[in-house]
């Protein structure tokens, strides 16, 4: 399998099966962070389960109520804000080299569906 580069207005989403240790990739126009596997692997789940609850809450929320979910692994930790149609993202990576990014909730719809066939094959 080849290297692969997803990107739209506002993010970056990488795998390289071939890096030794680095293989995955994450970031936006401004910055960007390589991951380890189990890092991006952790990324995309923990993603994901968030996008899942987002949607979930919309039903227990009312129209201008904003929220904020945590959801974390041993290796990194992330939090949605906003509303479940329109929310922000932000992780910190927990061991190693340590890192941090945030995306906001303009880009995340397009972000949530890169994740979710990164390494689909």
């Amino acid at each position: 399998m080849e290297k692969i580069l997803k990107s739209g207005e506002g993010w970056r989403l990488g795998w390289n099966p071939q890096a030794e240790i680095h293989r995955g990739l994450v970031g936006s126009d401004d910055w960007a962070i390589e991951l380890s596997e189990s890092e991006l692997d952790d990324f995309c789940r923990l993603l994901n389960q968030l996008a899942t609850t987002m949607a979930q809450m919309a039903e227990e929320l009312m129209e201008e109520e904003r929220i904020a979910c945590e959801a974390q692994s041993d290796l990194l930790w992330m939090e949605v804000e906003g509303y479940p149609e329109a929310y922000s993202l932000r992780f910190i990576l927990n061991e190693g080299r340590r890192g941090e990014g945030f995306w906001p909730a303009r880009v995340v719809p397009e972000l949530i569906a890169a994740a979710r066939v990164l390494k689909v094959f």
